[in-house]
């Protein structure tokens, strides 16, 4: 039995749709205090360099709902990519390398797994797509076990627009108490609502709509654990375990270990010291391959 000590151990980050590196910040420091190095990345069309839509920071935002995204042409593969080239770094400097995915991070992080397993040493989901038994986003997103799922309504046709476009910064609360319903809901209810600030209007198309294949041999060789979030309302529990269920039929003899953790969708900004400490025990105490 041979266990990865905190000093060789690296945690790569991806975050969701709409999402950025910056939201790992909290848990970030966090995982420090338990010694744990961890590096966020920035999937494409994220971070603050991002292309938003021309009208999103003017006054009465024109031409949201139809103006075409600058992230149309953004494929899954480009967004494995960025994730693959942050695990070559991560491998050349650390003996063990665990990946995080939350959400449709999933999806590039699952590509990446499958291209190049040889790369990371633990796939973790936190309330995560995973590809295993339905290959698209969207297969789990519109099926029917998900129909209580609080849903941000996009603006304009997002096959259009090549992008699935929320309005983080609409002027109406109901608009806004969605997002965060969907996103925050255990954010108490006196915090100040700057959380949307941080929130990209555009996540590209391809992501809920690419099929994602994985197989039992390249993906379904590594450790996995999914991390389920008891009370998250944008991916109810029933569609986090509906995912696991599903792919552990793909590969009963390599099963994916799960941990729960109370609390809604975005851990990493309202419960950071707790997902921390799951991540710290999820990667130190597993036995090296």
């Amino acid at each position: 039995m041979n266990r990865p000590s905190s000093s060789e151990t690296v945690v790569l980050l991806v975050h969701g749709a709409w999402h950025n590196a910056l939201h790992w910040t909290s848990t970030q420091r966090a995982l420090a205090r338990h010694g744990l190095a961890s590096i966020a990345i920035d999937l494409p069309g994220s971070g603050l360099d991002a292309p938003v839509p021309t009208g999103y920071l003017q006054p009465g935002q024109p031409g949201l709902t139809s103006e075409k995204s600058a992230l149309s042409d953004v494929t899954t593969q480009d967004s494995a990519d960025v994730v693959l080239d942050a695990l070559v770094g991560a491998r050349t400097r650390y003996r063990n390398v665990v990946l995080v995915a939350h959400s449709a991070g999933g999806s590039a992080a699952s590509a990446a797994a499958e291209q190049a397993p040889e790369l990371l040493d633990h796939l973790v989901y936190l309330s995560a797509f995973v590809p295993a038994g339905r290959p698209r986003f969207a297969d789990y997103i519109e099926a029917e076990e998900n129909a209580g799922a609080v849903r941000i309504p996009p603006l304009g046709d997002p096959a259009e627009l090549g992008a699935v476009r929320i309005n983080p910064l609409s002027p109406d609360p109901a608009v806004i108490e969605l997002i965060r319903r969907a996103f925050l809901n255990d954010l108490p209810a006196t915090s100040p609502d700057s959380w949307r600030q941080f929130l990209h209007p555009d996540h590209p198309f391809s992501s809920m709509t690419t099929p994602v294949p994985v197989t039992a041999g390249h993906w379904g060789r590594l450790p996995r654990t999914f991390i389920r979030l008891t009370e998250d309302l944008a991916l109810p529990p029933v569609t986090q375990d509906l995912m696991i269920a599903e792919a552990n039929q793909v590969v009963p003899d390599n099963p994916i270990q799960v941990r729960s953790l109370p609390g809604g969708h975005s851990p990493f900004v309202t419960r950071p010291a707790e997902l921390a400490a799951v991540l710290t025990e999820i990667a130190l105490a597993r036995t090296l391959r």
